[in-house]
């Protein structure tokens, strides 16, 4: 599919008023959850091996939760093609921003930790209103180079800029100097080239990114975690900031890394509906060396 027609059928659909969407959404989640199953097998083998001590009925619920969730994430990534300032602005009400404006007074670039909980793309809108210094969002380039061009196009509506893992160094030593605002979504699944480091993540043996450990000791710039979470009325978030690490330096290596995975995991057993289960994180495996 080209670049243009991709652009159409987002533009089209975004165009439309939140109300019309959501109808959209339930009926995606009847289609995904019910008849299509989509990647249910993955689903619940991922909630029994991170719940191990719950009951099967209890899983039933987060997952059945999570599948009315997930068609609201798929609708509001394509909104954002269109929504306005003022609507991610009265949408996603920002909590703690003393934390960030601190670090910025102080002359600090900010190493932003966070995953794939609840919507994270709207995240990328609304720090995009934060401040004036750069924000870059750090991310893994989908294979679909045309897709990846056209939503990549629509997440840097309002000024934000995407960097590929590959470039996050050349980025960050040109702005060493002055106060910046990046990026992690840190909970993804890297390949073996990118980390080799393990640790335990919701009951199981998992292989972790050390790029923000890496970037924020290399730089000395502190580590903020960036939580969104779900207001009860439906497509309202909250965007909290919470300061983890203030000085990389002092740590030893892999103890931030364990640090902001151990809060990512904390958030998730809240409310584990809004996590993305859909997801086969737990596909690489430790191998045995030679």
């Amino acid at each position: 599919m080209s670049k243009g027609i991709l652009q159409f059928i987002f533009r089209s659909i975004s165009i439309l008023p939140f109300s019309i969407l959501y109808i959209i959404s339930d009926v995606l989640f009847v289609l995904i959850y019910y008849v299509i199953g989509y990647r249910k097998k993955v689903v619940f083998k991922n909630l029994r091996n991170s719940f191990p001590e719950i009951s099967e009925k209890e899983i039933e619920g987060i997952a059945k939760r999570f599948y009315k969730y997930f068609p609201d994430l798929i609708v509001e990534a394509i909104k954002m093609a269109s929504i306005t300032q003022q609507e991610v602005i009265e949408r996603i009400e920002l909590l703690n921003t003393d934390e960030i404006e601190r670090h910025f007074l102080n002359g600090k670039g900010i190493i932003c930790v966070t995953s794939h909980y609840s919507n994270w793309e709207w995240g990328i809108h609304r720090l995009s209103f934060m401040t004036d210094y750069p924000r870059l969002v750090i991310y893994k380039p989908l294979n679909n180079k045309d897709f990846d061009q056209v939503y990549n196009g629509i997440r840097t509506r309002f000024g934000a800029t995407m960097v590929p893992m590959k470039q996050i160094l050349r980025h960050i030593v040109k702005l060493r100097n002055s106060p910046y605002f990046s990026v992690f979504v840190a909970d993804q699944t890297p390949v073996y080239q990118e980390s080799d480091y393990f640790l335990n993540f919701l009951n199981q043996e998992t292989l972790v990114y050390t790029g923000p450990e890496r970037i924020a000791k290399m730089t000395n710039n502190p580590v903020v975690f960036c939580e969104i979470i779900p207001k009860d009325k439906r497509g309202f978030y909250y965007a909290k900031f919470t300061t983890l690490v203030e000085n990389p330096s002092a740590y030893e290596p892999y103890e931030i890394t364990q640090i902001h995975n151990k809060y990512t995991e904390e958030l998730i057993r809240k409310k584990p509906e809004y996590w993305l289960w859909t997801h086969n994180r737990w596909k690489r495996k430790r191998r045995n060396k030679a």
